[in-house]
C-alpha cells in the first residue's frame, strides 16, 4: 500500500468536518427550512430527492430522532437502546455514503469544486425537507401537531390580525 500524499491526506481530513457540518445541516435545517443554494447544490439536491425513497428517508428521520433524543432535556422521553442507534448510525451512514460516493457522484464533485461544503449542506437540506413532509404526512403525526390547537387561545391570536382602531 501506497503512503499517503499530503494531498490524499488534507482531502480526507477536509472531508471530517464537512461530514460533521452535513450531520449538522440536516438536522438543523429540517427545522430552519433555510438554506441558500447555488447550481451545483441544487443539482446535487435534486440528485439526493431522485435518488431517494421512502425507506431512505425514513432512515434519515430515525438518525435525526436518534441524536436528537441524546439531548439531557429530551432524552428521558425516548428510550433508543445502544445497539438501535448503532444500527441506526449504520443505515444512515451507508445512506450517506451511497448517495455522496455512487448515486449523485459527479454533482457531488462538481457541488465541492465550485460552491464548497455549504453547497452539500444546501443539498441534504432539501432532501431532509423532504423527508420531514413524510413525516408530517402521517395522520398520527398531524394528530399530534393538532394537539397544540387545544391549548392555545385562538381569540387572543387572532386579535393580532385586527386592524387598528382609527383614531
Amino acid at each position: 500500500m501506497m503512503p499517503e500524499n499530503a494531498m490524499q491526506r488534507s482531502s480526507r481530513v477536509g472531508m471530517m468536518p464537512l461530514v460533521s457540518s452535513l450531520a449538522m445541516a440536516c438536522s438543523w435545517t429540517l427545522w430552519t427550512g433555510s438554506a441558500t443554494a447555488g447550481p451545483y447544490a441544487d443539482d446535487m439536491a435534486k440528485c439526493l430527492v431522485k435518488e431517494t425513497g421512502t425507506a431512505d428517508r425514513t432512515a434519515l428521520i430515525n438518525w435525526i430522532f436518534a441524536a436528537m433524543a441524546l439531548h439531557p432535556d429530551v432524552e428521558a422521553m425516548s428510550a433508543i437502546s445502544e445497539e438501535a442507534r448503532t444500527e441506526i448510525h449504520k443505515t444512515a451512514g451507508a445512506l450517506f455514503q451511497r448517495l455522496l460516493v455512487d448515486s449523485c457522484r459527479e454533482e457531488t464533485k462538481l457541488a465541492i469544486r465550485y460552491e464548497g461544503p455549504p453547497a452539500i449542506q444546501s443539498a441534504f437540506a432539501l432532501l431532509g425537507q423532504i423527508a420531514m413532509q413524510d413525516l408530517f404526512a402521517n395522520p398520527k403525526v398531524a394528530a399530534g401537531l393538532g394537539e397544540l390547537q387545544k391549548h392555545i387561545d385562538q381569540e387572543k391570536v387572532a386579535e393580532l390580525s385586527a386592524p387598528e382602531p382609527q383614531p
